[in-house]
């Protein structure tokens, strides 16, 4: 247990509300928070600048330990509820965004597989993250004229077990550099696919260094850079059978969408927080005032002050909606709440966000005025990384899926993005 002074330090001043993080895993987030400050934050601009995976800063992450947060405690990890894995990545984000999106995709995709997987393979994944330290890239999307386009990327049985994969994906985020790559691929020869072709979905995690994987890096975004989030290439590529991920008829639980809306909700409002930040700090020491405020300081702007209370508060409303969504997704899975009682405020809580941080990321130019926009400071990466998530799963829909429910009292139906 940390000692009564031993506290996770403030957001944004005294503008959110307390993350009401049980003490019990204070510990696991106090150690991640000294990573963040002393490694993984200060490369976060040059991160950027190269738009290539953040091997050093990935390594930090490992040293912290959080990677084992997810897993279960019977496999020694540290099983740790939802509203502590949304904290860290809300500050892993503010430290470095594109960190915090490739430990997102490790988290959500480790707590997935856990959900479907064989039994043999939950302590021999568990032991690769726990004691290897092993971090897990996803290879799902495909370059289709429609998102739901059926997958083209094909695992063929071996006779003696495991798959051959043969294919392409993009948007393959933290595959570059994991030590196993969780590679969605069809099978046409499963059990029952005549039937039902979800069920020739295939999971197979694969060690990016097998044969016939090419590793494209061509991820050339404007933003989110560092993710290297670009296209892999399957040819003819032998998979582990010991490796397999999936049973037959088993697929994702139904809340697989909504967890992954409330990282990218933390995420983004991480972003806001930093974009933030970096006016607090500019605008007392570099800004110029304006002559009609009468003012020595831009500080003392009362139309700054306004504007930069306006961003905290959508901020720190948005945060506030996140944390509760997260609570819902175990609630969910304690079976409390209903998918529909758990995919709204979800919704909501992602909406909220996705404003609250674009403002602030953009809003922070007209706080501190021309001088900050100089490219040496390279505050436009904040609006930069978010404008990318911001684009995936558009907010629009959140808001008319919202409305539908309060209208026709629609309950959606688990997919890709509901």
């Amino acid at each position: 247990m940390p000692s009564p002074t031993e506290k996770l330090s403030p957001l944004l001043g005294a503008a959110f509300p307390p993350s009401g993080i049980a003490p019990e895993y204070l510990p696991d987030l106090l150690a991640l928070q000294a990573v963040l400050d002393t490694e993984i934050a200060p490369r976060a601009a040059e991160t950027d600048r190269i738009g290539r995976y953040p091997t050093q800063s990935i390594q930090a992450l490992k040293r912290s330990g959080f990677l084992k947060s997810v897993v279960p405690v019977a496999f020694g990890g540290r099983a740790v509820p939802h509203r502590v894995s949304m904290e860290a990545q809300l500050r892993i984000a503010i430290a470095d965004s594109a960190v915090a999106q490739l430990y997102k995709v490790h988290d959500e995709i480790v707590r997935e597989i856990l959900t479907y997987c064989p039994e043999g393979l939950k302590p021999r994944l568990s032991r690769a993250i726990v004691e290897d330290g092993a971090i897990i890239g996803l290879a799902v999307a495909e370059a289709g004229r429609k998102v739901d386009d059926p997958m083209t990327t094909t695992a063929r049985p071996k006779a003696e077990g495991g798959f051959v994969v043969d294919g392409r994906k993009i948007y393959t985020t933290g595959a570059a550099e994991a030590d196993y790559i969780a590679t969605w691929a069809f099978n046409a020869a499963a059990p029952g696919v005549a039937a039902n072709p979800l069920a020739g979905m295939q999971l197979n995690l694969i060690q990016p260094s097998t044969p016939g994987i090419t590793i494209h890096r061509d991820w050339d975004a404007l933003g989110q850079r560092g993710t290297d989030s670009g296209t892999i290439t399957f040819d003819n590529v032998e998979t582990d059978p010991l490796w397999n991920a999936t049973i037959p008829g088993l697929f994702s639980p139904p809340h697989a969408s909504l967890r992954y809306q409330v990282g990218f909700a933390a995420i983004m409002i991480g972003i806001g927080i930093a974009a933030l930040r970096e006016a607090a700090g500019f605008v007392p020491s570099s800004s110029r005032p304006w002559p009609s405020a009468g003012v020595d300081s831009a500080a003392d702007d009362p139309h700054i002050r306004k504007t930069m209370g306006e961003l905290a508060a959508g901020l720190s409303a948005a945060y506030a909606l996140m944390l509760m969504a997260a609570d819902l997704l175990d609630a969910f899975e304690r079976g409390e709440v209903s998918r529909t009682e758990l995919a709204i405020p979800v919704y909501a809580a992602k909406a909220a966000a996705n404003k609250a941080a674009l403002d602030a990321a953009s809003e922070i130019f007209t706080l501190m005025g021309t001088r900050s926009a100089a490219r040496k400071n390279g505050f436009d990466r904040h609006w930069r990384n978010v404008r990318i998530l911001s684009l995936h799963d558009p907010v629009a829909w959140k808001y008319a899926e919202i409305g539908r429910h309060l209208l026709t009292g629609w309950e959606p139906e688990p997919g890709l993005y509901q």
